[in-house]
């Protein structure tokens, strides 16, 4: 087992990184981005790769406690930065400490300034009874929370949403050792630290780094109830709150959850989960399907999936009429099959897509450790065949991404978000099953990925009649 992140492959992935920033720079010169998403890119991407070979193997034998120090403090201190660095950069861009072209960030903050003087009573009808959607409801209310001890500032809720985004990193850590062992657990919370996406939300006023601190609560909850030998109320409610919760803050990534629990339930080896605990936990599944049948969350529920078709042609047939002629091919059917890989970096300037060109270096990272990730579910399905009792890990971000795909948002980096942290896990498990083998698909894969690249930006441009 190779319990770090090799410097080899680290270095290649940096080198490949340079070698399709340059194609797309010299192919599409006409439509380069501006000089400082080059150099932001280029930081995410070096940042990445060099620290987190070296912190791997540093770091390979420390104690836990020790451990856990070092990824919580560090994780804080680059969050905190950015936090920082993004609040002067937008305000210098755009004259707000809000990204370009907000929507979301701007409606939650002002909806959670404008309750400050309305009462809790009120706040939760308007909230939660009085509504015909919970989604967004829970993040309103968590801001509307913090607007009112701590007033209207923005930066506040982005330093506490960093602390959330610190405390995943240990939370991942704790989960993935669970399943996959010390070593897996160690990289991918090494991985989860200095991952550029998940730094960058932290400086963003939406819901997404407290969501994914939620996501991965629940399931680190979940996984432990269903692995305890011992069981409480406590250790019960913990997970079904949280599960709950979700709902209100993206209604299909509760439904993933509660998915993901009843298949662990289901599937996990009998020698892990017992013959009459099996029983308990699927009655207490049905109960909580039973519970949200005939609510808001279920009839938002059946809204998405009625409207999912008439969603996703209306979203190509406005990209169509955009510009964007080749929108109408990025069906569910080519792009599920690639969705452990998606989102694709875009490194060309389109359409003043600025936060995709700032983030261009978190997304090249993640297309690289897609090779990782699918030897990891190659290895659990055919080699260690220890899939059943991974099932709640790999059930949960095959449901999620598997709907985000077949909606109209399958390169929407923002949907995706909440599987990166799982995606992470994999490849880190990935990593550790290394052999000389299978990382003849590995070299393979660093071909593919520069081509990836460079056929997005091909695409991008082509389908608006750019070239």
């Amino acid at each position: 087992m190779l319990p770090f992140f090799p410097k080899q492959i680290a270095s290649k992935g940096i080198y490949l990184y340079f070698g399709a920033l340059a194609a797309v720079f010299l192919f599409f010169f006409r439509h380069a981005m501006s000089w400082e998403y080059y150099l932001m890119g280029i930081g995410w991407v070096i940042g990445f790769f060099m620290l987190t070979s070296y912190c791997s193997q540093k770091w390979a034998t420390i104690p836990q406690k020790k451990l856990m120090l070092h990824l919580f403090f560090i994780s804080l201190g680059l969050r905190f930065a950015w936090v920082f660095f993004s609040f002067f950069y937008y305000t210098a861009k755009t004259g707000i400490p809000f990204e370009f072209s907000a929507g979301d960030s701007l409606w939650y903050y002002e909806e959670s300034v404008g309750n400050i003087n309305t009462s809790w009573k009120d706040i939760w009808h308007y909230l939660f009874i009085d509504t015909a959607a919970v989604s967004d409801s829970g993040y309103v209310f968590y801001l509307t929370f913090l607007a009112k001890i701590f007033g209207e500032g923005v930066l506040f809720p982005r330093l506490i949403n960093s602390v959330f985004s610190a405390t995943t990193v240990l939370l991942i850590y704790s989960l993935a050792k669970r399943n996959m062992g010390e070593g897996t657990g160690r990289l991918s919370a090494i991985f989860a630290c200095f991952m550029p996406n998940l730094i960058f939300y932290c400086g963003l006023h939406l819901k997404e780094s407290f969501m994914i601190f939620l996501v991965i609560a629940y399931l680190e909850r979940a996984d432990y109830l269903v692995r305890t030998k011992r069981y409480t109320i406590g250790s019960i409610a913990i997970p079904v709150f949280l599960a709950l919760t979700l709902f209100t803050f993206r209604t299909v990534l509760g439904a993933a959850a509660v998915f993901a629990f009843v298949t662990a339930v289901v599937f996990t080896n009998t020698s892990i989960i017992g013959y009459k605990k099996r029983i308990m936990l699927i009655s207490w599944g049905i109960l909580t399907a039973l519970t949200l049948t005939g609510g808001t969350i279920m009839n938002e529920l059946d809204g998405y999936l009625e409207d999912r078709e008439t969603n996703v042609s209306n979203k190509r047939l406005m990209q169509t009429n955009k510009g964007n002629l080749w929108a109408k091919y990025a069906t569910g059917t080519v792009m599920t099959p690639l969705m452990f890989v998606l989102p694709f970096p875009t490194m060309v300037n389109v359409d003043e897509q600025y936060t995709q060109q700032m983030l261009h270096g978190g997304n090249y990272v993640r297309n690289f450790l897609g090779g990782f990730v699918l030897i990891a579910l190659f290895s659990a399905l055919f080699i260690t065949k220890n899939w059943r009792n991974l099932s709640l890990i790999g059930s949960f971000t095959i449901a999620y991404l598997g709907v985000v795909s077949i909606s109209g948002f399958s390169n929407s980096e923002r949907f995706l978000l909440p599987g990166l942290p799982l995606l992470l896990i994999m490849a880190a498990y990935g990593i550790t099953q290394l052999n000389a083998k299978n990382y003849k698909f590995i070299k393979i894969w660093y071909c593919v990925v520069p081509v990836m690249v460079f056929a997005w930006a091909f695409f991008k441009l082509g389908s608006r009649g750019l070239f």
